[in-house]
């Protein structure tokens, strides 16, 4: 919460911050309308290159802000909307949150383009698909750099047409048709609740603008935790928990690993999945007056870690896997958010961008050498085949562990402290969570890459390692996954936080009125010297459980078919929450609209409205004897007509 200013070059700051969206709408238009007409390889060129544009002018965009104060400033094109009191400009905010959200954006989307060329090759529809991917990211970036609440929806909404496009791409397959769809509904009942809390900002505020909505809220006199500042707090976290899938909104999220691989890295990397964490984060001004709707983000964050951690320990599709691993780790962010650790939140948010993107990515390049297997049953031993993603995969594996050095580390330790600090049993559920991440991740490595090969001849023989295309962005995540943690040293090592510090004015908590304490508290050194010890040894011992049972005893999951524990069985079938939802609203729901179809819709609507044909078609019958052709009988009628006339004139005019 800043005061925004103007910069100097406001004309080319305008220009080159409409560049960023803009070129990706452009690369969009080109691929989209060019789908059969350029070559395979120049669509690759062109949707890579109109992001690499962006990823490079929001670089420079970076640096200038540092280098000219770190001052956030808005770029005002034009008024949008304007009806009565609403006014609502087509405008950029530019601030600490936005450029680094445009740049991880931009970084992240370039490298899943370029892994995209190769991994989509052969694909006959490779221009649609690039134009999608384009679309996507033009889509995120309205959403993350939008100055106000209605285009953020904007933006929203494109991202959720998006990843109904993407998850369904190859929609010649009916189960990939109904990901989609299944994404599509799951979403707009996040959305409904998201409009109306942008509803109740305009109502309450009188303005949908950030700058204006924060400045009132901080001035506020309707005190903390006042019923209006929850509604509006409860009604935006709705939206966040379809985007950012969080109990009960998080089943479409592995139902979309329906899509090609690069769209997963897509959607559960940097871009769709971290919306629901980036309008919390920009809102954080509401959110600090309303410590009730943190506490509920809070348990629905550590629950959500936790449910999606443990069904993670018994899937055996690859995707699958990362899937819950990533609603998992969206359930930390939101957790760091409850107990109003915003900076660590966004730190989670960028490390885990390097390494899910990396495992993503990594998944694909396993998935390409397998024919297009994925169930990690029929792998094994595919290190000796795949050696570059190999290395890297275990390097993602080793940073969402949290082992140290890596990027994973830095930030999920800093998270769990914060949480220590705010409630210790909280704190022991986030620790269970992470040993249950390390535990499958660490069963997915070893079955994948270790042991001997499991699969058919036919895929033996087929196995390769992937072409520089996709290998190149493996290696540029494998690095960011060893070194991103650095940018956010934990005390003990350092005394500058250099995101914390980056982010820091967009959390002026002593500004908020009635709110200077809610500021989170911090720990003694040797507090955090033990947590990090904890919490390293957690993964370090879930990764030798999971090396005794997957390398020393090469134990196999069971195949399909075979008899499960009921537990077990339990966790595999994803606690039944998919079959429970078919039953309590699916069934009822089409029960419902059948039977109004059947009593409302044929018999009242179908009835007033045939009924009406009927009359028309009747009377039509029934007048055509008074056209019977003889002049006699039309004189007779004449002449009546004009004696009834007079008769009504002279008794009633």
């Amino acid at each position: 919460m800043q005061d925004i200013v103007m910069p100097s070059n406001n004309q080319d700051m305008a220009l080159l911050s409409l560049l960023i969206p803009l070129l990706p709408f452009l690369g969009f238009l080109v691929n989209g309308l060019g789908n059969r007409n350029i070559a395979k390889g120049l669509v690759g060129l062109i949707g890579s290159a109109t992001v690499l544009g962006s990823f490079l002018i929001s670089v420079y965009l970076f640096l200038d802000f540092t280098a000219n104060g770190s001052k956030p400033y808005l770029v005002d094109f034009y008024n949008w909307i304007s009806v009565g009191n609403l006014q609502i400009g087509f405008s950029f905010m530019i601030d600490q949150l936005t450029l680094l959200m445009m740049l991880m954006v931009t970084g992240i989307g370039f490298l899943i383009h370029i892994y995209s060329a190769g991994y989509m090759s052969h694909d006959e529809n490779v221009g649609k698909f690039f134009a999608y991917l384009n679309l996507f990211l033009f889509s995120m970036l309205l959403l993350v750099m939008g100055s106000n609440y209605v285009m953020m929806f904007v933006g929203w909404e494109g991202v959720g047409l998006c990843s109904y496009l993407l998850i369904g791409f190859w929609n010649k397959n009916t189960n990939y048709n109904n990901a989609a769809k299944k994404a599509f509904v799951m979403n707009r009942i996040g959305d409904l609740g998201f409009l109306l809390g942008i509803f109740l900002i305009f109502l309450t505020f009188g303005s949908v603008s950030y700058p204006q909505v924060f400045a009132e809220a901080a001035r506020y006199t309707g005190g903390v935790d006042s019923g209006v500042i929850i509604a509006i707090t409860l009604l935006l976290f709705v939206g966040a928990m379809g985007k950012s899938a969080q109990i009960p909104l998080f089943t479409w999220l592995p139902d979309a690993m329906a899509g090609p691989t690069p769209v997963s890295a897509l959607i559960h990397a940097a871009t769709m999945v971290t919306a629901g964490i980036y309008m919390v984060l920009r809102s954080n001004v509401l959110f600090v007056l309303a410590p009730t709707t943190l506490e509920v983000i809070a348990v629905i964050g550590l629950v959500t870690a936790l449910v999606a951690a443990t069904i993670g320990l018994a899937q055996n599709d690859i995707k699958k896997v990362l899937a819950y691993s990533t609603v998992s780790q969206l359930g930390f962010m939101f957790l760091a958010l409850g107990v109003m650790a915003f900076s660590s939140s966004i730190f989670h948010v960028l490390t885990h961008a390097f390494f899910k993107a990396l495992l993503f990515l990594g998944a694909g390049s396993v998935i390409h050498a397998m024919s297009n297997e994925q169930d990690i049953r029929s792998m094994g031993g595919l290190r000796k085949w795949l050696p570059i993603t190999f290395i890297t995969f275990l390097i993602g594996t080793l940073a969402i562990s949290g082992i140290p050095p890596f990027a994973g580390f830095f930030s999920k330790d800093e998270l769990l402290a914060h949480v220590y600090e705010h409630n210790k049993v909280m704190w022991v559920g986030g620790l269970l969570a992470s040993f249950m991440t390390a535990f499958y991740m660490f069963r997915l490595l070893f079955l994948t890459f270790f042991g001997t090969f499991r699969g058919t001849e036919e895929q033996r023989h087929h196995l390769h390692e992937s072409p520089k295309s996709m290998t190149i962005a493996l290696i540029v995540l494998a690095v960011l996954s060893t070194v991103g943690g650095f940018l956010g040293l934990p005390a003990v090592f350092s005394e500058t936080h250099t995101l914390g510090n980056f982010l820091s004015p967009i959390y002026d908590f002593a500004r908020i009125a009635n709110a200077p304490a809610l500021e989170p508290a911090h720990i003694d050194h040797a507090t955090e010297y033990l947590l990090m010890g904890i919490s390293v040894a957690v993964a370090v011992v879930a990764i030798f459980i999971a090396y005794v049972m997957y390398v020393k005893k090469n134990t196999v999951p069971a195949a399909e078919g075979e008899r499960l524990s009921p537990i077990h069985n339990l966790i595999y079938n994803k606690y039944y929450i998919d079959e429970l939802y078919n039953a309590i609203i699916v069934r009822p729901l089409m029960w419902l609209s059948g039977t109004l179809y059947r009593f409302f819709d044929v018999v009242v609507v179908d009835g007033i409205v045939n009924g009406f044909g009927k009359l028309v078609m009747v009377s039509g019958r029934t007048l055509r004897y008074a056209q019977s052709g003889a002049i006699g009988f039309y004189v007779l009628i004449m002449v009546f007509s004009i004696a009834l006339i007079l008769f009504l004139n002279f008794f009633i005019g």
